[in-house]
Formats: C-alpha cells, structure tokens, sequence
C-alpha cells in the first residue's frame, strides 16, 4: 500500500448533511469508509470510534472534529472526510463543526502508518490547511490538500488556495529585544495517541515560536516516542503537561515547574498556556511535578549508555515497587498494633467467620495484645492484615512487571509480572507429599533477572515483521503468550534453583549477623541511603530491607528488621541534619536553602530523604559526605542497640512498630547531629559564597 491510498475521492463527502448528532455523523462516515471498500467490519469502527469519542469529546476550535480510533474494522490507515451543512456539534465550546475527519488505524498499525496520521493531526491545527478545505469545489482538491499535508501530493491536482490569513501577534518580544530566549519542554498524550496528542504539539509549537520561547514537545503517541534528552529537560524553565493519560517517566521532570491540562487544551489556549509555564518558571511557589529526579523509566534516547540504561530500567521498576512495599507493610503494622502480633495466626478465620455485627472473641483467639481487649480491633487488625499481605505478596511481581516495561514497554508488562509471580511463588506451587516441599522462591533477585529476561524477549518479538492481519494480535496475544513461555521456561528450568541457593545463603548470612558485623552492615547501608538520597544506591539498600520485612514482621527478633530499622533511620538523617545547620549557622546557606531547610524536618521525619536533594545538589561535595557520615553513624547505632521495625515506611509516624524505641532516638539523633556538625565544618571551610546572606 501506498500513502496516497490514506484517502481516495470515495472517502470525500462536501455539503452534506449526515445526521444532526455526531454519533449520526461518524456512524455514516463509517458507512462511507465500507461502501469504499475499505472495511469488512464497519460496525467495528463504529464502536471503537464512539468508544473513543466517550473518553472526550473529539471537536476542536474552528468548526473541526476528528473521530479517530485504532480499530480492527481497518487494515490500512484510512481517512473519511465530510464537509457539513448544516454543522453537528462535537463537542467544542465555539459552536458546531463543519469539517469531520473520521481517522482509523489498524488495531496493530506499525510506525510507518502512524506517522502518516500524525502529520495530518499536526496539519489541523493550521488555519491556513482548513481554510483550504472549505475552500475546495471537489473531491479531488480535497484528496490532494490532505495527501500534501502527509507529504504525498499526487500529481496533475491542483489544490485550492486558501484564503491569506492575518499575521500573529507575537505574545511577546523576539529574543534578540528581550534578552536570551526562554527555554520549556512539554509532554501531550491523548488515550489513543492518533490525533490529539499532536496536534497539541503542534499547537505548543506554534505558541512558543509566537512568544519568542524555544520549546521542546515529547508526543507520547501511538507512532512511538522520542523521549526528550536529559540536558533539554534539565535546561527548561519549566514543563507543560498537555495529557488525559499518564506521563510515562514523570521523574525525569521532578522539581521542575509545571502546567497541566487536558490534550485540548493547547489546542484552543496555547498562548495562554506558554504565557502560563513563563510566569510559573518566575514564581518560587508554582507547582512542581512532584517526586525525585530519575533518567526516565520507558525509555532513555538513543544515545544513552549502558549504564544509564541498566540505572533506567532498574529505577523504573524499584519506583513502581515502593507503593506496594510501602501500602502493604503500613497495613500489616497497623494490624499489630490492633489485633497484637498474634494477628497472623487467626486473622483467616476471623475474616470468614466473623463480622462487624458479629464480632471475634480476642481471648478466645489467643489475642492477649489486641488493643484494649477490643473484638472491633481484633476485626479489623484481620481485615489490615489480609489487606497489607496482599500488597505486600505483588511487590515482587511489580519490581518484575515494570522492569519489563521499562525494556519493552506495555507489552513487557504483563509477562514481567508473571516472571515476578514465578520468582515469589505467587500460588504457592509444593509437593504433594505428607510433608509438601515448596518450589524454589527467587524473590527480589528472581524478580529483577526474570523480569530483564521478559523485557528483553519482549521486546525481541515485538521487533518482527508480521503481516497487518496480525499486527493487532501482537500486542495482546502474541508477545504476552511467547514471552511468558520462553522467559518462564528458562526461569523454571535453569535459573531458578540457582538463585533460590543464593537465596539462602543470603538469608542465612543475615540471620548469623551480631555483634560487629552487624554493626558493620548499617554502617554499610547508612552510607548508601544518603549517598545519592533516592538513587540507585539509596533503593538497593531500601529494597533489600523492606524485602524481609513481610515475612519477619510477626518474629520477635529478626535480624531482617532491624535492617529495616537502620535503613529507615539512616534515611531520615540527611534532610534533618541539614534542616539543624541551617538554624545552627544560616549564614552558611543561601535563602532559599534556608527556606528548603524549613521543609527539610517533616521531610526526614517523614522518611523522605530526597528533602536533602537542593543542597546536595548546590554544593555536593561539601554536602554529600557529611551526610553520608551522619546517616552511617545512625545505622551503626541502630544495629548496636538492636533497634527493630516492623514498617517498611513512615518515620517517627510508625513509632507504634518500633521495638527498642529509646535505642530509635538515640541512634537518630547521634546521626543527625553529627551530619549537622560535619556539613557546618565543611561548609565553614574555603571560598565564601557571595550569594550568601547572614542575619
């Protein structure tokens, strides 16, 4: 197929009145797309078109509404196009439309017929392409404007000329009046990723070309993605967030100013929307994407190092992990702290047997530290529990799933997470003897090979070349069923008792460790935790910590949770210890760090050690080792004094499962203290900054 075959004179209707509802129109621009002989299935496109419609209403400003699906009533991209009179409404706050695109895609559409689509998307949004269209006294004028639009005019048509269209007002002065120009970057996606995303490109584009701004826009569409460079990213002013679905890798933006809305919404506003990100980036108390800074999770740009890439995809998969970790392991310490520890007994029969009308008898269950004697806490400790268990069990399939995705994208995912499924044992597959004997656990080890192994395969066979049949299979038959079964093969057959050895003698290293190696590995993993404070580093020693925490929880003593401890204390230092130096010796810090230093004691006391990031980043090597110093001194302490903690997250917020609560503050505040002191000496010594101002 040719690109010329987007649209035939078969596809074109001019003056005609389809229905006074929009639904009446794309139904009989479906029907014109099946009388051409372009579709075997109009009903199909009919119900993905509406379908897509109900997501959000697809007319724009101007009199335009594009209808667009990927349908498997297609096979090749195809455009109806109906020229209204009287205009249907669509939806767009100016009024009706009288100029309806119906855009289909193959359901399994490679790049090449994307792009296609994209380039009318952004053509729509000129008025001068328009204005040609009402222009034009048939059919064949209307074919060759949209096939020049896409790049493949045939020749022998001429098309009509538009009508000359006034000037722009620039929004603000040119560069070379105003100063160095502006820099921001942007991110559009709509559900479907065929029109809206970019147009609202397109529209930004245009915007930022009138105000004087360079702008660079990320289209998250169906026609791939071309993730915007670090360095760009780290040179804007600010972030324009134009989308009805996800950012993919919003941490690459953390920190920065941002301006959100619906895809339509540069479409109609575009000036009003770089004005907004302008003034955003002047104002200290704009929002901000939240987070920490990442290199991205879907993918890191052609020239990324191996490094960077192995740092990207272990990254994306930890980040997606925490929340499981973090939702299941509170819920489990609050169901300690209300049904007591002896919870994970009976909480099976007290949530089968019992309700909130008829409550369990705590001393009858054996519950001698349920909260004051209560059966309403013992209930509901049961209900936390089972809750909590269940986040708690998928983190390891999270940690495989989004490993996967960060590889191969939405096809890695759902053989990712069976990886993740094998390497926890998710259904508990044992032997069938008296005494069963369980199939080796893998656990976060599994998970990250077996999720690198389903992201690379996946990505393998989404690489080949398959008829347009069976493109639309690929995404949701082909490469989830392939995948699942060679990764899985390898997983069950070579990898995985190897690994559940190492697993072991992990487990068992750990539970051997007293007196001064254990002293030693806090130390160890308190250097980690404020060395990159949210990096690489900082989530392999959190992810080796909250990984014991599920199943040591009900232990009395268990080294794994006193990891946990030393882990999460050392965490909290960094953002506290400089949040005290700032008070102890302002005149050694900037006002704004002083100001970030306000944010800085909720921020570790909430464990959040990233609230360290602006210093770190202002002045790292005078910041970075005194609070590595600080965070180590902590979990040494914390491991001395056998302090324990049965949550994965919270800070002092947790205080009810913590185990040895005076050896807690003893160890956190040596640390912060001493972190405190170290960035004050450091800081006292060399060139003073002339920025700084004292008070």
């Amino acid at each position: 197929m040719t690109m010329p075959d987007l649209i035939t004179t078969d596809l074109v209707r001019l003056d005609v009145a389809l229905g006074s509802t929009k639904d009446d129109v794309i139904r009989s621009l479906a029907d014109v797309i099946g009388a051409a002989g372009r579709s075997s299935n109009v009903d199909q496109i009919v119900e993905d078109a509406l379908a897509r419609e109900a997501t959000s209403a697809t007319g724009l400003p101007g009199g335009i509404a594009i209808p667009h699906c990927r349908t498997a009533g297609v096979s090749e991209p195809t455009l109806a196009f109906a020229r209204l009179s009287p205009g249907v409404d669509f939806g767009a706050k100016d009024g009706p439309a009288d100029l309806a695109f119906l855009i289909t895609a193959p359901a399994g559409g490679d790049a090449t017929h994307l792009q296609i689509l994209t380039k009318l998307a952004r053509a729509l949004v000129k008025a001068s392409f328009t204005d040609s269209l009402r222009a034009a006294g048939n059919p064949a004028q209307v074919v060759a404007l949209i096939l020049e639009a896409v790049g493949e005019a045939p020749s022998g048509v001429a098309p009509a000329a538009a009508p000359a269209a006034p000037s722009p007002t620039p929004a603000s002065p040119p560069a070379d009046e105003a100063g160095p120009r502006r820099s921001l970057v942007g991110v559009t996606a709509c559900p479907t990723g065929i029109a809206h995303t970019y147009m609202a490109a397109e529209a930004l584009e245009e915007a930022a070309e009138r105000a004087g701004v360079d702008i660079q826009v990320e289209t998250q569409g169906s026609a791939g993605s071309t993730p915007l460079a670090p360095d760009v990213i780290a040179r804007a002013d600010a972030v324009i967030f134009a989308v009805d679905v996800g950012v993919r890798d919003r941490g690459r933006f953390a920190g920065k100013p941002v301006v959100s809305s619906s895809v339509k919404r540069p479409i109609a506003e575009g000036d009003a929307m770089i004005a907004e990100a302008l003034r955003y980036a002047d104002d200290p108390n704009a929002p901000r994407v939240e987070g920490t800074l990442t290199g991205g999770e879907g993918g890191g740009g052609a020239n990324e190092s191996w490094g960077g890439r192995t740092r990207r995809v272990l990254m994306t998969g930890v980040s997606y992990m925490i929340p499981f970790v973090a939702a299941g392991g509170l819920l489990i310490a609050l169901s300690f702290l209300l049904g007591g520890y002896e919870i994970v007994g009976p909480y099976g029969d007290i949530a089968v047997n019992n309700t909130l009308f008829n409550l369990p008898d705590p001393s009858a269950l054996g519950l001698d530290h349920a909260l004051f004697g209560s059966g309403l806490t013992a209930y509901i400790g049961a209900l936390f529990f089972i809750i909590g268990k269940t986040s708690f069990t998928l983190f390891i399939p999270a940690l495989a799933g989004y490993i996967a995705y960060a590889i191969a994208d939405r096809p890695g995912i759902a053989p990712g997470f069976v990886m993740g499924g094998l390497a926890a044992n998710l259904f508990a597959v044992h032997t069938s003897d008296a005494n069963p004997v369980d199939m080796p656990v893998t656990g976060f080890i599994g998970a990250i090979l077996g999720g690198v192994l389903a992201g690379v395969i996946a990505h393998w066979i989404a690489s080949w070349k398959v008829p347009s049949w069976a493109r639309g299979l690929m995404p949701v038959l082909v490469i989830p069923l392939l995948t699942s079964i060679l990764a899985g093969l390898v997983m069950l057959v070579i990898l995985g008792k190897p690994i559940s050895w190492l697993m072991g003698q992990l487990t068992d290293g750990l539970n051997s460790m007293s007196g001064s190696s254990a002293v030693l590995l806090g130390i160890i993993l308190g250097l980690m935790m404020a060395f990159d404070m949210g990096g690489p580093l900082n989530k392999v020693a959190y992810s080796f910590a909250a990984a014991g925490v599920g199943s040591a929880a009900a232990a009395t003593n268990a080294p794994e949770l006193k990891i946990m401890a030393a882990v999460m204390l050392a965490g909290m230092v960094p953002p506290i210890a400089l949040a005290l130096a700032t008070v102890l010796r302002p005149g050694l810090f900037t006002v704004a760090e002083r100001e970030n230093g306000k944010a800085g004691w909720l921020l570790g006391a909430s464990f959040i050690t990233e609230g360290a990031i602006p210093f770190a980043a202002a002045d790292p090597l005078r910041v970075i080792p005194a609070i590595m110093l600080g965070s180590a001194v902590t979990g040494g302490v914390s491991e001395a004094l056998d302090v324990s903690v049965r949550a994965p997250h919270g800070g002092i917020f947790v205080l009810f499962a913590v185990d040895g609560i005076a050896g807690y503050f003893i160890a956190l505040v040596a640390g912060v203290l001493v972190g405190c002191l170290a960035v004050i000496a450091l800081k006292s010594v060399g060139q003073r900054d002339n920025d700084l101002v004292t008070v």
